[in-house]
């Protein structure tokens, strides 16, 4: 089968189960899964993607925790949170000088998820128990980035590929 058309049948079969898992037995906002999608594609894919990914992403979940803490607990004043996006968007840039940290925007996409994850899901980094959105987000990116891996199986599989391991 054609790699184009294979790719089209696994990632549209995939993201229909995605997308039904997360609004099922799964609730974790369906876009973080397919940020975290993407960027298992654009760290390189195979298996070395998928840990450069999911580090990438968490870290910058980490990153953005802090920051969330930080206003959460600092002056309540925008002056105050804008002060912290250079300070946060510093770490992440000092953190990719670790090669398995050395594409940025997976940085990015983390910490965007788990300030998204918070906004959607009206909660706050102080939320206990498991609808914390730290957790939350972590879960649907460590989601995505499975949903990515096997994608790109299936599409080599249709396609009658070999699928690419390292």
């Amino acid at each position: 089968m054609p790699p184009l058309l294979a790719a089209m049948i696994s990632l549209g079969v995939l993201g229909a189960i995605d997308t039904y898992m997360t609004a099922t037995i799964f609730p974790v906002p369906v876009w973080v899964t397919f940020i975290a999608w993407a960027s298992f594609f654009a760290c390189g894919g195979g298996q070395a993607g998928l840990i450069k990914s999911i580090v990438s992403n968490w870290t910058g979940i980490a990153i953005a925790s802090v920051a969330l803490l930080t206003i959460q607990f600092g002056p309540a004043h925008p002056l105050f949170a804008a002060i912290l996006v250079p300070l946060g968007t510093a770490a992440m840039i000092l953190v990719s000088a670790k090669q398995i940290l050395n594409f940025p925007p997976a940085i990015v996409f983390g910490f965007a998820s788990l300030v998204g994850t918070s906004a959607a899901t009206d909660t706050t980094i102080t939320t206990s128990g498991l609808t914390h959105p730290t957790l939350v987000a972590m879960a649907a990116m460590l989601f995505g980035g499975l949903f990515g891996f096997i994608s790109e199986l299936g599409t080599s599989l249709l396609a009658g590929a070999k699928p690419k391991t390292i």
